[in-house]
């Protein structure tokens, strides 16, 4: 539901500019969310497997070290998801407004002119 309701607040900007504009500007839009938590998600991953060959590596301070970044990893994707929840998501045409960046259509161009 969340990304139906991302899709429907970027209207024509791509997920890549949508990001873009969601890092340069205040507030997260719904691409940047999805792009943060896969990459939490991919991250989570990589941590995972260090943890398994920590483990049979059998050194304690390789996976003391290794759970501990697993540690920081959860705590830091649990406080950004309950600032969001706190906050909300900002549309991206709101960060678009914030920012000067509107689209203009091609008639207000023309009566510009």
């Amino acid at each position: 539901m969340e990304h139906q309701h991302a899709e429907a607040d970027t209207g024509d900007v791509s997920s890549a500019k949508a990001v873009l504009l969601g890092a340069l500007a205040p507030g997260v839009n719904g691409p940047t969310w999805i792009t943060l938590k896969s990459t939490f998600l991919m991250l989570g991953v990589c941590l995972a497997v260090m943890l398994a060959l920590a483990f049979s590596s059998s050194d304690s301070w390789l996976m003391f070290h290794v759970a501990f970044l697993v540690l920081i990893c959860v705590t830091l994707f649990f406080l950004l998801s309950w600032f969001l929840a706190e906050t909300g998501l900002v549309s991206v045409e709101h960060q678009m407004r914030e920012m000067g960046l509107e689209h203009k259509d091609h008639s207000e161009n023309l009566k510009s002119k």
